[in-house]
């Protein structure tokens, strides 16, 4: 039973963090706990990457943390990767651009 009650508390907390995620995209500052969720991150993690200045943060009286959700989406949005496609037509480009020159 217990272990019944403790799938039920997990799932009943995802959906809070579903909703909650829904709601946020209309806020323009975020708490931590907000900013955990909208980012899928940990609070522990989160703690880390605030307390080692890793992740744009405010902390306007000193103590609560407080988050800008455009920086926050564009810090998880830093360091894209390439699809393969884009890399091959940057290969094209370099190619015959190089060819080019040669000429």
């Amino acid at each position: 039973m217990a272990e019944t009650n403790d799938i039920l508390l997990e799932e009943l907390n995802n959906i809070k963090a579903m909703l909650a995620a829904g709601m946020l995209s209309k806020k323009k500052v975020l708490t931590f706990e907000e900013a955990c969720i909208y980012t899928g991150r940990s609070r522990s993690d989160m703690y880390k990457k605030t307390a080692a200045c890793q992740v744009p943060h405010y902390k306007p009286e000193g103590k609560m943390v407080y988050f800008d959700v455009e920086e926050l989406a564009a810090w998880c949005l830093r360091n894209p990767v390439k699809t393969t496609e884009q890399i091959e037509q940057e290969a094209a480009t370099l190619v015959t651009l190089g060819k080019r020159r040669g000429r």
